[in-house]
């Protein structure tokens, strides 16, 4: 396995590491397993403290799609932001309130008429990219409840693992410096330079009763 992300407490307090643990570490097999191309992944919480003697590069994997699965070398910036479930998460009512276009131009807000749900997916609705926490990106299914096998406790979005920062369709996402002059068209960015399962995201659950229970995962 080879590692995937690093995780300090200290940068994200959303983490909820279990016991004295302020450390989380992401591994993953880099390569896709039949007969669902499923990619296995296991989480490792530890004490930044006891690990006194860390290796300067990690072990070279026996076998591996390099060109998907192998994580270039990146630092990390978090910054919290604001986002909002995906439009099937949301009650009927307020669906319907979100599709009306009066709504938003009494609020100020010009839309496109034919699609204006289509402001809230791209602008306001689960953030694109590598994050922790926030909202779970549905598409290749429909919202679903994920529940823990320890103790049945509904789990939450921990670790989405994506396979670039924003998205070719919207500006909205991009951090103003990363923010280029050229057209959306032009906008791709993936700094570990991985594709998971045909440009989707790895999306990791913990139980947040437990943060020892086992972890599920979902692509999306």
């Amino acid at each position: 396995m080879v590692p995937v992300a690093q995780l300090y407490a200290r940068d994200i307090p959303l983490l909820r590491p279990p016991g004295r643990s302020d450390l989380l570490e992401v591994l993953w097999c880099p390569s896709e397993h039949d007969p669902d191309s499923s990619i296995p992944v296991e989480l490792s919480w530890r004490t930044a403290a006891d690990v006194t003697d860390a290796l300067a590069a990690p072990p070279e994997p026996f076998e591996a799609d390099e060109y998907l699965y192998i994580p270039k070398p990146c630092v990390l910036a978090p910054e919290q932001i604001t986002e909002y479930p995906h439009l099937g998460e949301l009650p009927e009512e307020l669906r319907e309130q979100i599709k009306d276009p009066a709504l938003w131009q009494a609020a100020g807000i010009v839309v496109d008429e034919a699609d204006p749900q289509q402001l809230y997916d791209d602008a306001l609705s689960h953030a694109p990219g590598w994050k922790i926490g926030g909202w779970s990106r549905w598409g290749l299914t429909d919202p679903v409840p994920r529940f823990c096998v320890a103790c049945g406790t509904a789990m939450v979005p921990l670790l989405t693992i994506a396979s670039s920062e924003w998205e070719r369709n919207t500006t909205s996402w991009i951090p103003y410096e990363d923010q280029p002059a050229g057209a959306p068209d032009d906008i791709w960015f993936n700094p570990p330079g991985i594709t998971v399962l045909d440009a989707n995201r790895l999306q990791l659950y913990a139980c947040p009763a437990n943060g020892g229970h086992p972890h599920t995962s979902l692509v999306q």
